[in-house]
């Protein structure tokens, strides 16, 4: 079992909407910088349960996702498993929902990673491959904060 899954997702042609899977794009470039015994990076697209069988063999999964919390675009969020509820007043990514739900797939198979969500406010969802001005110029903090959230997983 590897430690750590850092699982992408999102739409590339929503704009903003694909951050998480931009992400993913650069740490491929960075892939001698990891321990690949330890670490997998996955493009999980628009993630659908279809996926969960994934998460039977890490004992972290790090999502890097768009949460929509009313905050300025741009804005980063480190979110532990227990800050994502069903409950309407939560801070949710758009792809939340499928996420529990697949953990709890999961565990009836017989076990259950530590989700972890590193989030970005989005500007703009719509219909366009590149991310707006705001999410562009916050993506290299976006990238700084999973690296550190990366490594503390792996040495922890």
């Amino acid at each position: 079992m590897k430690k750590l899954l850092v699982l992408g997702v999102g739409n590339t042609l929503l704009m903003d909407e694909g951050i998480g899977v931009h992400a993913i794009y650069e740490f491929w470039k960075e892939k001698e910088d990891w321990d690949e015994a330890l670490v997998d990076f996955i493009d999980g697209g628009t993630f659908t349960q279809d996926i969960f069988y994934l998460f039977e063999e890490y004992e972290n999964i790090l999502v890097l996702d768009v949460v929509r919390a009313g905050q300025t675009p741009g804005t980063i969020y480190s979110l532990e498993e227990n800050h994502l509820r069903k409950e309407e007043k939560q801070m949710l990514s758009l792809h939340d929902i499928d996420l529990l739900d697949s953990l709890g797939m999961a565990q009836m198979r017989g076990h259950r990673p530590y989700l972890r969500v590193i989030g970005i406010e989005p500007k703009k969802i719509d219909w366009g491959t590149e991310l707006t001005p705001e999410l562009a110029k916050a993506f290299p903090s976006f990238l700084m904060v999973t690296r550190k959230h990366i490594k503390k997983l792996l040495t922890g």
